[in-house]
C-alpha cells in the first residue's frame, strides 16, 4: 500500500527511548513535587508525568495504632489539637526523634523539657528542620514514630 505523500518518514531511531533520560526526569519529578515535565531537543520531545491522584471522597480515618514500644501514644485525639502544650508540626515532612540514626532521642516520655529545647527534626525537601519546645513542661505524649510522615498542623508531642 502506498504511503500518503504528506506523512513524515519515521525511522527506527525516532522511536528509540533514552531510558536514562526518562529515569533522570522521573527523579526530578519526585524531588521537585511536579506532576509532569517535558524535555525537548529539536523535534524530539519526552514528557514524563505522574498519574493524578483522584479521590472521590475522603477516606475514613484509620483506627489509632496501639502504643509503640518507644511510648508513642495513639494519634488522632481531637482534644489534643487545642491542648495548650500541644507541639504541632509546622510543615509537611518526615519526623526524626533523634539527631542521628543511632543516637539517643532528643527527648523521652516523662523528661522535663525547657522552652526552646530541641524535640525532634522534620525533614522537608531534603532540609533537616529542628523543632524546638514552644514552652517548658514535662513530655507527656509522643504521638509520632521515628521516620513517620507528618502533615502541617499535626500534633506530634504534648507537654504538660
Amino acid at each position: 500500500m502506498p504511503k500518503p505523500v504528506d506523512a513524515p518518514e519515521v525511522t527506527p531511531r525516532d522511536l528509540t527511548v533514552d531510558s536514562d533520560l526518562v529515569r533522570t526526569l522521573a527523579t526530578l519529578l519526585a524531588e521537585t513535587g511536579l506532576s509532569e515535565i517535558e524535555y525537548a531537543v529539536g523535534e524530539r520531545r519526552i514528557r514524563v508525568a505522574r498519574s493524578p491522584v483522584v479521590a472521590a471522597a475522603p477516606a475514613p480515618a484509620a483506627p489509632p495504632p496501639a502504643a509503640a514500644a518507644n511510648g508513642a501514644a495513639p494519634a488522632a485525639d481531637q482534644s489534643l489539637a487545642t491542648h495548650p502544650g500541644a507541639v504541632k508540626a509546622p510543615m509537611v515532612g518526615t519526623v526524626y526523634l533523634s539527631p542521628q540514626p543511632e543516637a539517643a532521642p532528643f527527648a523521652k516520655l516523662g523528661d522535663v523539657i525547657a522552652a526552646g529545647q530541641p524535640l525532634l527534626i522534620i525533614e522537608a525537601m531534603k532540609v533537616m528542620n529542628q523543632i524546638r519546645a514552644p514552652r517548658a513542661g514535662r513530655l507527656s505524649q509522643i504521638l509520632v514514630e521515628d521516620g513517620a510522615p507528618v502533615e502541617y498542623g499535626e500534633v506530634v508531642m504534648v507537654l504538660e
